[in-house]
């Protein structure tokens, strides 16, 4: 029987980790640092000669399930034994043919992903987009922009190359995606799906080209010449994606992202900017944005670096700002004015939670520790969710929102064009 589109063969590549690991070798394209196991005793190894952080997770699995950051070797045991119980119940096997996959986790990285068409002989790049949240946290859940919002040319010119040799090396027949990281102005891939994302239909609704069709003409048959598909014109709007979260219909979950995915939507805002096509993204998903009134600051220790910018922003906009013990010292310590309140655990009137109750937060900003996150910590997200009060868990989300209330902040309304008008501004090559 002949099966169109990739083969299993180049499919088998992809996600086997020795076989990919060749062939980047092979590419001269990187990777973090891995390795694969199959039992505990040898993933302790091999977690501390990689050193922490480590990324784990089962291979062959969709949505990031029990894909997990791990920071030291007491976490590992406890990831180790909730991965068997879930094996159990999955019914998902950990054997030399499917190991638990190891990479080294690159801390502050900015993740990347990029949908292209191939046909065997030739590369049509669909779409880059830059993930807003740190890498680490699950493409499905981060919020993403088209084009890149911060990358530079020549290093967007590096990811198309990249794509151009990876697409060709594997032989894919129609779409694939590869997922990449940026540190340091290198770059990493992270891994290569040849197949279909999640992405496609943002893509091809910000470009205008029916991305899924043409890539189904090339599975029967067609080239890319044939379609017209050369290298697709620089964009001039923004849009952004943004994941809808049920959070209300499990007040039990914690609101933090990771790895695991937990969205089960997305949404999409456009704007001439990057700033307002966040801004109307994040009102596309049900989040609304305050122009003023008090923000909650209360972030890890690894996060205090860059709280001090971000309240510096909200302050000078008018805001005023409301931290716990740890955060508020390091913001006076910078002559940022803020309001102390009480833990929860303190048992001392008022606290956070009464702020919250008495409609005195607009914006809560707040980042999960490395470990195991405190009782006060979920509590204070529930409490932010079961109020309708936006919530932000990474640095990067929180430069994003500020930037958006900046820009609403200086825009007497926001407009709305018909995403067919800014379609005419795209001239595609026989599309």
């Amino acid at each position: 029987v002949n099966i169109l589109g990739t083969s299993v063969k180049s499919i088998t590549r992809a996600e086997d980790r020795e076989q990919f690991a060749q062939m980047l070798d092979k590419l001269n394209l990187r990777q973090t640092q891995n390795e694969i196991t199959i039992n505990l005793t040898d993933a302790k190894i091999k977690a501390g000669i990689i050193g922490y952080p480590v990324l784990m997770r089962p291979s062959f699995v969709l949505g990031g399930a029990k894909m997990e950051v791990i920071y030291d070797e007491p976490m590992l045991i406890r990831y180790w034994k909730e991965l068997l119980q879930y094996c159990a119940t999955a019914d998902v096997l950990i054997n030399k043919e499917r190991p638990i996959l190891i990479d080294k986790f690159l801390k502050d990285a900015i993740e990347i992903d990029v949908d292209a068409i191939c046909d065997g002989k030739a590369v049509y790049v669909a779409g880059i987009m830059e993930h807003i949240e740190e890498a680490g946290v699950h493409s499905g859940d981060s919020s993403c922009a088209l084009p890149p919002f911060s990358l530079p040319e020549e290093l967007i010119e590096e990811l198309i190359e990249s794509t151009e040799k990876l697409a060709l090396e594997l032989g894919v027949i129609g779409l694939m995606n590869i997922q990449y990281a940026v540190k340091d102005g290198e770059i990493y891939v992270l891994e290569v799906n040849p197949r279909a994302s999640r992405t496609v239909p943002f893509v091809s609704k910000v470009t205008s080209v029916p991305v899924a069709k043409m890539a189904t003409m090339v599975i029967l048959g067609k080239t890319l010449k044939e379609l017209g598909l050369g290298r697709q014109p620089k964009l001039d709007h923004f849009a952004v994606k943004a994941s809808v979260f049920p959070w209300t219909r499990f007040p039990g979950t914690d609101t933090v992202l990771g790895p695991e995915m937990k969205s089960t939507g997305e949404v999409m805002g456009i704007g001439s900017s990057f700033e307002m096509a966040f801004a109307k993204s994040q009102l596309g998903a049900g989040i609304i944005l305050p122009l003023s009134g008090s923000v909650f600051i209360s972030v890890k220790p690894d996060d205090q670096r860059y709280v001090v910018e971000i309240a510096k922003e909200l302050y000078e906009m008018g805001f005023h700002i409301i931290g716990t013990d740890g955060t508020a010292r390091v913001l006076l310590e910078s002559k940022i004015p803020v309001q102390i309140v009480k833990k929860i655990y303190e048992d001392e009137p008022p606290n956070i939670i009464d702020f919250m109750n008495d409609g005195k937060v607009q914006l809560l900003i707040n980042s999960k520790g490395e470990q195991t996150p405190k009782a006060d910590e979920i509590s204070i997200r529930r409490n932010a969710v079961l109020r309708n009060i936006p919530l932000i868990t990474t640095m990067a989300g929180a430069k994003a929102t500020i930037k958006a209330i900046r820009e609403m902040k200086s825009t007497d309304e926001i407009s709305v064009t018909a995403l067919q008008d800014f379609h005419k501004a795209i001239k595609l090559f026989g599309v």
